[in-house]
């Protein structure tokens, strides 16, 4: 299924990275920096994107889910964003195979409603549905910008994640709407209380895309730590990996 999975770290401890709607993994060099030293980690490009743009696996969380576990040891699983969505389909249906769970900005349901007040303005989602029909490129770009807004330097942050997000192709078109309408309608609230491994949840205090109290809410219903980085928007793995990793040190120090 054409599916990309490279391997960075020296350590003793697995770890499955998984990065963010548009993105791709390498994104994530910053984290795997840090922790090279204590874990070997594998860092996938979810299907359409970076170099699983051909990947003929549907985005579907539970799919991409069986297909990276096929290729990879029971490990610690790292999500950021989307990412997040994933890692937590597969602590929730293969705990046996995702031993630990660690989610960085990332929520079990993205759109606010009537019984969700901690989620995003579900205009936000249909919008960039919208705009992916019109202006792909333009929409990538107001969406990086939403990234890196409440980030310290935002303005350093959207050039810096510009002149990555296209470093390993473009994202597919298709799987971009795919992961839109995961967006809509994926909803794992229920799930989390009955989560059976240790579990991290590490936000951005100044995230405008997911917020903080979602990731409260989440922590507190699965019984996990939670973290705010103080001065990070919605990727503090730029900037702030450090501290990133010092909140996943519970998740590492867990692993049997």
């Amino acid at each position: 299924m054409n599916l990309h999975i490279e391997t960075h770290g020296h350590g003793e401890i697995p770890v499955v990275i998984l990065h963010g709607w548009a993105m791709h993994g390498g994104m994530m060099e910053p984290l795997c920096d840090v922790l090279a030293d204590r874990c070997t980690m594998h860092v996938v490009d979810l299907p359409g994107h970076g170099y699983s743009r051909d990947s003929t696996l549907p985005l579907e969380p539970s799919a991409c889910v069986q297909a990276i576990a096929e290729r990879t040891p029971p490990a610690i699983w790292i999500g950021w964003s989307l990412g997040g969505l994933i890692a937590m389909t597969a602590a929730i249906e293969h705990p046996q195979h995702a031993r630990a769970l660690g989610v960085i900005d990332g929520t079990p349901k993205f759109s606010r409603g009537e019984d969700w007040p901690h989620g995003s303005d579900p205009k936000l989602v249909r919008q960039l549905a919208t705009d992916l029909e019109t202006d792909y490129h333009g929409t990538l770009e107001r969406f990086i910008a939403l990234e890196a807004m409440g980030s310290r330097d935002p303005m350093a942050e959207v050039r810096h994640l510009r002149s990555l997000i296209f470093q390993r192709g473009e994202p597919n078109l298709r799987v971009l709407q795919e992961g839109i309408r995961i967006l809509e309608t994926a909803d794992r609230r229920a799930d989390l209380a009955a989560l059976s491994v240790p579990s991290a949840w590490i936000v951005g205090r100044r995230d405008r895309i997911v917020p903080p109290a979602a990731m409260a809410w989440s922590a507190e219903q699965s019984r996990g730590s939670y973290t705010e980085i103080a001065h990070a928007g919605h990727a503090p793995f730029f900037g702030y990996a450090g501290d990133v990793a010092n909140a996943l040190t519970p998740l590492l120090d867990s692993f049997q």
